[in-house]
C-alpha cells in the first residue's frame, strides 16, 4: 500500500482514497489472500513506497530474475 494514495488532489484537495474505496480495497486483498491460500500460495502486502519495497523485497528474496509492475495514471 503506498501511502501517497491516501493524499489529497493537487486541484481541489480531494481525498485520493475515501472510507468506502479504502474498504472495497482492504476486502478486495483479503479475498485475493485467501483465494492464493486455498491455491496453496500466498500474497505478500507491505505498506510504504513502491520503489523502497520491492527494492527491499528484492533483497530479501535474493534471487529474483524478473519485476513486473504497472504505473498510476498522473493528473495533469
Amino acid at each position: 500500500f503506498d501511502p501517497r494514495h491516501h493524499l489529497r488532489t493537487p486541484c481541489y484537495g480531494f481525498p485520493k482514497t475515501g472510507p468506502h474505496r479504502l474498504r472495497f480495497l482492504l476486502e478486495s486483498v483479503k479475498d485475493l489472500r485467501e483465494t492464493l491460500k486455498k491455491k496453496g500460495s500466498t500474497l505478500v502486502v507491505r505498506k510504504g513506497k513502491p520503489e523502497d519495497v520491492v527494492r527491499d523485497l528484492i533483497t530479501q528474496l535474493g534471487s529474483v530474475s524478473a519485476v513486473a509492475f504497472h504505473e498510476e495514471v498522473r493528473e495533469i
